[in-house]
């Protein structure tokens, strides 16, 4: 057979063949979009609702927390559900560390005491001490100030007048000397009386003499110097009786103060243990926690639903300070309390009705309204995931059913809004092209892309406000691709409305200004120009390489020595100012 008649018919073979297979392709692809999950737009009541679990708590309740510092342990509790009255005792703690506690305050107690004690007397002591003092300190100055005025008024005039005295007697015995001396003389010349008579008389003169000059002598000693320096000594005297008086007195008032500041210490020392002591045995006391009120017992560890989170109570556990142990309600009334994403606080707000049901009342539905909404997300959620934000949010239960009991599981379905003859379709259906809500419509062939406005969802199907009709067909799972890719510069409600764009182009605009201003300082800072180049390379160069530089300039042409010497001189080339200044018109 000639390859001619190979080649005919292997076309012949292989042009069917691929027709067949093109033709399948096309029917499965069709076929495959024909079968694509549809949904027919309805138009009925709609009800758009958020549906939380939580748990059953008491509206009204007594909380018994646990009022004994630091941690310890639970000996007895009673079991939970019991019915209480109130005085029962529901929990006793361990006290055994408290009670050691308790007889070391005893005795630091009755320590304080003592010093208190003595301290009180020590002061009365001190004080007695110090008046003392000053008392014999002021009477020592009273009789030096006596002694001044008796040596003034008394004893120099006394000794003036007795030095007066002793020259008058000297003067007179000098006189009745002299008187008998002249007589003798006269009589030893007649022959009456003897030499020595006469050497007698003459001796009494001399020494009368002399008792008169001593005399008067003494007197002046005693006006010039004994007066003055008594009287100094004396004065001196006051003088110092008085700035002992003061040091006494000054001495005396740091010691009564400082036994007093010792009594205040002590004082407040006792005063302190003594409210330990008080402190010791209010915690003894509250090792054993009684019923405020009556009650039915609920633990709080059963009463959050969060049995992850904490261990139940019993018997043994270790509990720390105002760490919540049992729940005591006080009414019939109830509420719910459920945990909000925070992607469903936009559409819920406070008074909104809502349905309750109970996990543990099958068949029973109970009416509530939202009472509060946490203004923050709960910590512990976000202490164990920080993605997760929740909101617990409180709502009360119309009905006082005594059914209902704090711990049970709850569904609450927080009506948002509710629709008569409302056109909704699966949320699935919907994508966004741009920031537009857009679904698939079946026309007769194929499906189109039509953008519609919509309104609340529920999580399951979204109400549809306009661009759609009761009937017609939409697409449940439209093609991705066709839904572009959302950012912030495409329009969208934000805060600077239109003027968004603008703001981010002058944002650019600003810092490429920065950048550009920034480069000129940073050239200036870090280059030099040609011929400072050229200068400092020279003037660092070896004798050695300035031969090799001249050598090197020996063979150049004559452009090239004219630019060498214009750069080394510091005129750039013109070529080069050229291309400058083209630079700079740029």
């Amino acid at each position: 057979m000639s390859k001619k008649k190979i080649y005919i018919i292997s076309l012949a073979v292989i042009v069917p063949a691929t027709m067949l297979l093109s033709g399948l392709l096309v029917k499965s692809n069709s076929d495959k979009k024909s079968d694509s999950p549809v949904y027919k737009v309805k138009r009925d009541n709609l009800t758009v609702s958020v549906v939380e679990s939580g748990t059953i708590k008491a509206r009204e309740q007594t909380i018994i927390k646990n009022e004994v510092e630091g941690r310890t342990s639970i000996i007895s509790i009673i079991p939970e559900g019991t019915r209480v009255k109130k005085g029962d005792l529901l929990v006793e703690l361990d006290a055994s560390s408290l009670e050691d506690q308790k007889i070391d305050q005893d005795i630091r107690v009755q320590n304080t005491e003592a010093a208190y004690i003595g301290a009180k007397e020590n002061l009365a002591v001190v004080e007695n001490q110090a008046k003392s003092d000053v008392d014999l300190a002021k009477l020592t100055l009273d009789f030096a100030k006596q002694d001044i005025e008796k040596y003034i008024k008394g004893e120099y005039p006394y000794s003036l007048d007795k030095a007066e005295a002793d020259i008058k007697l000297a003067e007179e015995e000098l006189a009745r000397a002299q008187e008998t001396l002249k007589w003798s003389k006269q009589l030893y010349s007649e022959k009456y009386i003897s030499q020595t008579e006469l050497q007698a008389d003459e001796i009494a003169e001399k020494k009368n003499t002399l008792n008169t000059e001593l005399a008067k002598k003494s007197k002046d000693l005693l006006t010039d110097y004994t007066y003055k320096r008594d009287l100094a000594k004396l004065q001196s005297d006051v003088n110092q009786a008085q700035m002992a008086m003061e040091r006494t007195q000054r001495k005396a008032n740091a010691n009564v103060i400082q036994a007093q500041a010792d009594l205040k210490a002590k004082e407040s020392e006792f005063e302190r243990q003594k409210d330990k002591l008080t402190k010791i045995e209010d915690q003894l006391q509250k090792t054993k926690i009684y019923a405020p009120t009556d009650g039915l017992v609920i633990y709080a560890t059963s009463a959050t639903g969060r049995w992850w989170q904490n261990e139940p109570l019993a018997e043994g556990k270790e509990v720390q300070e105002r760490e919540e142990l049992i729940y005591l309600p006080t009414g019939n009334s109830s509420k719910a309390e459920v945990t909000l994403h925070e992607s469903n606080l936009k559409k819920i707000s406070k008074d909104m009705p809502v349905i309750i049901t109970i996990d543990a009342l099958p068949g029973k539905t109970f009416y509530g309204t939202v009472e509060s909404i946490a203004p923050l997300p709960d910590a512990r959620s976000m202490w164990m995931n920080p993605d997760l934000k929740i909101y617990t949010t409180e709502i009360y239960i119309d009905s006082n059913n005594p059914t209902l009991r704090t711990g049970m599981s709850c569904q609450a379905e927080i009506i948002i809004q509710q629709y008569k003859d409302a056109i909704y379709i699966p949320l699935q259906a919907v994508i966004r092209v741009g920031a537009e809500p857009t679904v698939y419509v079946k026309t007769r062939n194929s499906f189109q892309p039509r953008h519609i406005k919509v309104g609340l969802d529920n999580n399951k199907v979204i109400h549809v406000l306009e661009s759609l009709k009761e009937g017609e067909i939409v697409m449940l799972n439209p093609p991705l691709k066709s839904a572009t890719a959302y950012t912030s510069t495409q329009k969208n409600e934000n805060e600077y409305g239109d003027k968004l764009q603008e703001k981010i182009t002058d944002g650019l605009k600003k810092v490429e200004t920065n950048r550009i201003s920034a480069e000129p300082n940073q050239q200036t800072n870090t280059e030099l120009p040609d011929a400072e180049k050229l200068k400092k390379q020279f003037e660092n160069l070896t004798p050695q390489q300035r031969e090799e530089m001249q050598k090197k300039f020996e063979k150049m042409s004559p452009e090239e020595r004219e630019k060498m010497r214009q750069m080394r001189s510091g005129n750039r080339p013109q070529g080069s100012q050229r291309q400058d200044s083209g630079k700079q018109r740029q």
